[in-house]
C-alpha cells in the first residue's frame, strides 16, 4: 500500500510537504511527478486532496534529476 498525505493550500507548497514528509524539499518534484502535478503551489487546493507519495530516496541529494555535481 502506498503512502498517502492529504493536503490543502494551508500547506503552502509541496517543497513544504516533502521537507515534513520524505526529509528533505528538494524532492518535491518526485511528489509532484507521482501525482500529474507540474506546480509546487498548494493554494489552488481550497479543500483538502489525497496525494501519494514516493518513498525516501536518499540518493537524490541535489533536489534535481539526473543532475551530478
Amino acid at each position: 500500500m502506498a503512502n498517502t498525505v492529504k493536503v490543502s493550500a494551508a500547506d503552502g507548497t509541496l517543497y513544504h510537504v516533502a521537507c515534513r514528509e520524505l526529509g528533505d524539499a528538494t524532492q518535491w518534484w518526485r511528489i509532484a511527478q507521482l501525482n500529474g502535478l507540474t506546480d509546487p503551489d498548494l493554494s489552488p487546493f481550497t479543500m483538502p486532496v489525497t496525494l501519494t507519495l514516493p518513498t525516501p530516496d536518499q540518493t537524490q541529494n541535489a533536489g534535481i534529476p539526473d543532475y551530478t555535481s
